[in-house]
């Protein structure tokens, strides 16, 4: 049965470091909120309830979190080792900091894991998403959640499954939302190779404060012999800059430009697999049910590990089922053709920070996408999945992209 989809609102932060609203900015109204990151400038227990008692209060139905570099106490390891040099006056208990972000209970905290989201209040959406989050960044100084980068390919290659909707990281991808101050790239290369076996319809990162914004990648599925291929990339022009409107990326049918992603609920697969043919996995996910009815959060995701194949074919296009093609990533899953990237840093300058440049915040960047309905009600106005295999095409409400092949 195709199912039917219904325009769900993301509103997007990151990289707050202890600003809120509405004091240093406004929070827009939305159905999912989405913190990727960098809380806090330290974090200390007092930053952090800080930053967690404004999402707590703040109006959405689902809240979902990661940590980034800077929130070091909610690195075990990392504090360990590190902070003594950044505490050495005011000690930090790292386990009661831990244990503060998961005792909020309409907050979903993502350490690297995932979770299956069902929208269920009577006057939202219904709709529903697989999500995964992570507070991993390549490493920069001594900051928390950093890996070398000859261990990039092993953090991003484990416990992800492949029908991710929704993907929530510190660190942007290589080439996309993460130009420095220096005007270079700072992003990581492996996490963009690993979206391309992925995917998601939405990727929301921060980290680097001056990569803020939104891109759309349009995926080549096709060319052999090229890994990690891609098609164009549509930039976007921020609607609400300079004035008071919303900074909105619509990319639902709706805009006349709707994303180019059938999503998990569009291909012919099953939960955390594709059609291909694949070994068992040695033992099924293990599941936890969160608080507050809405999740179900992996403890020990995995994503169905390689089969036989070579090494050279992976993140390559083609037809499956070829055997000189990417068949995990692609058979079943053709339908996954666009990326929404967005980097949703708030902090407008990068660390260190000054007196006048704490003072510079971005707004929150609104995503709206079509996404599928898990329960029907008489009522509704819903979009069928094959609105989003039409050609794409613009439109004059739909402006707010320019695409580069």
């Amino acid at each position: 049965m195709t199912p039917k989809l219904r325009k769900t609102r993301f509103v997007c932060v990151s990289d707050t470091h202890n600003a809120g609203p509405p004091d240093s900015f406004k929070l827009p109204k939305g159905d999912v909120l989405i913190h990727a990151g960098d809380l806090t400038k330290q974090g200390t227990f007092s930053e952090l309830r800080k930053t967690l008692d404004w999402i707590e209060e703040a109006d959405f139905e689902v809240k979902l979190v990661v940590a980034g570099n800077h929130d070091i106490t909610l690195d075990a390891e990392f504090y360990k080792q590190y902070g003594q040099y950044f505490h050495n006056q005011h000690p930090q208990n790292s386990t009661f900091c831990t244990k503060l972000v998961k005792s909020y209970n309409s907050i979903t905290f993502l350490d690297h894991e995932v979770a299956h989201i069902r929208l269920q209040k009577e006057d939202g959406p219904r709709t529903a998403f697989n999500v995964f989050g992570s507070p991993y960044s390549p490493a920069n100084g001594p900051w928390a959640f950093g890996y070398e980068p000859q261990d990039a390919a092993e953090i991003w290659n484990r416990k992800i499954p492949l029908n991710v909707d929704v993907m929530i990281t510190h660190t942007p991808p290589r080439y996309h939302c993460d130009e420095s101050r220096d005007r270079g790239p700072a992003g990581c290369e492996r996490l963009r190779e690993k979206l391309w076996r992925l995917r998601p319809s939405l990727f929301v990162c921060g980290h680097v404060h001056e990569g803020r914004g939104v891109e759309r990648v349009l995926w080549d599925l096709d060319t052999r012999n090229v890994q990690y291929k891609e098609k164009s990339t549509s930039y976007w022009t921020d609607p609400g800059a300079g004035n008071k409107k919303q900074s909105l990326a619509d990319l639902t049918s709706k805009s006349g430009a709707p994303l180019a992603n059938t999503g998990s609920w569009g291909s012919k697969e099953t939960p955390f697999t594709s059609t291909a043919v694949l070994p068992k996995p040695p033992h099924p996910p293990l599941w936890r049910k969160a608080k507050d009815d809405r999740s179900f959060v992996v403890e020990s995701p995995m994503e169905m590990p390689l089969s036989p194949q070579s090494q050279n074919i992976i993140g390559q296009g083609g037809v499956p089922p070829s055997g000189r093609c990417d068949l995990e990533a692609l058979a079943g899953r053709l339908g996954r053709k666009e990326t929404c990237i967005v980097n949703a840093a708030i902090m407008a300058s990068s660390w260190p920070y000054t007196s006048t440049s704490n003072g510079r915040y971005n707004k929150p960047i609104v995503v709206c996408l079509d996404l599928p309905v898990w329960q029907q009600d008489a009522m509704s106005k819903d979009i069928m999945v094959s609105d989003l295999e039409k050609p794409l095409r613009s439109t004059e409400e739909n402006l707010s992209f320019t695409t580069q092949g």
